[in-house]
């Protein structure tokens, strides 16, 4: 056989063409699923704890986590980290060919069972679970050039209008933003709390009482008396919306001086 292509050299070569040829055509057919996945999958988790330090933050969420992501079938590994904000982020990586949705939906599946043994504040601000890598593709930065808007009123527009834009975006797995919405801070005199016999618990309990959004419902609904024709909704001012209505808060009153000054 091969005297045969030596004394055809014209032969070989044009065989050798046709051989190229059908290979280029061949390459746009080739499906995908022949190409190896080279970078394993991952979930990244994320919670907020607004006020722990790191070791609590380690204590009371991340241990309580990795023990249950130990049992996720497929996982190579995982690995944790936490600052001083009160933030907290879990990368879980699996055996490459493990189906991300899958993956998902079983690391979802454990943090629900440890869900009831974690803090309030942090079931109540949510476990983000996305199919996605921690590591940056790009970073996005807001600025003033005239200097109107602060770095706060920035940070709050990036919120509210851009997260969820940059989320639609194809590809994205995560957004996450360094800054943070606007928001009203209170601060304590403990010294000043202690005076009056209070604690940081009655403080938080009228906070949350007296700054509450209320469904009032309407006036003229079902079930009414009969000839009734007008439906009026009714609207109720129930959250605060001003440092001076927030200074108004009364944490706590004594009615045995009321009761004293009736007698």
């Amino acid at each position: 056989m091969a005297q045969f292509f030596i004394h055809r050299p014209v032969f070989a070569w044009v065989i050798a063409l046709f051989i190229i040829l059908g290979g280029v055509l061949a390459i746009p057919q080739l499906p995908i699923a022949r190409y190896p996945s080279i970078a394993p999958p991952s979930v990244s988790i994320s919670a907020s704890y607004p006020g722990a330090d790191a070791q609590t933050m380690n204590d009371a969420v991340l241990s309580l986590i990795e023990r249950e992501l130990s049992g996720v079938k497929n996982v190579l590994y995982f690995e944790s980290s936490a600052d001083g904000s009160g933030s907290a982020a879990i990368s879980v990586t699996f055996t490459p060919g493990t189906n991300p949705e899958l993956a998902q939906v079983d690391v979802q599946n454990k943090i629900k069972a440890v869900e009831a043994r974690l803090p309030q504040v942090v079931r109540q601000n949510g476990l983000s679970v996305e199919s996605a890598t921690s590591s940056f593709l790009m970073i996005v930065g807001l600025k003033s050039d005239d200097g109107r808007f602060s770095e706060t009123s920035l940070s709050d527009y990036m919120a509210r209008n851009l997260m969820e834009e940059f989320r639609r975006i194809d590809g994205v797995g995560n957004v996450q933003l360094f800054g943070s919405e606007q928001a009203l801070r209170v601060w304590v005199d403990p010294n000043k709390l202690t005076s009056y016999g209070l604690t940081m618990a009655d403080l938080t309990t009228a906070i949350t009482q007296q700054n509450t959004q209320i469904a009032p419902g309407s006036i003229g609904a079902s079930p009414t008396v009969a000839g009734q024709r007008v439906t009026v909704p009714l609207t109720v001012q129930g959250q605060l919306s001003s440092p001076e209505a927030f200074a108004n808060i009364v944490v706590k009153a004594d009615f045995r001086w009321f009761k004293n000054c009736l007698e």
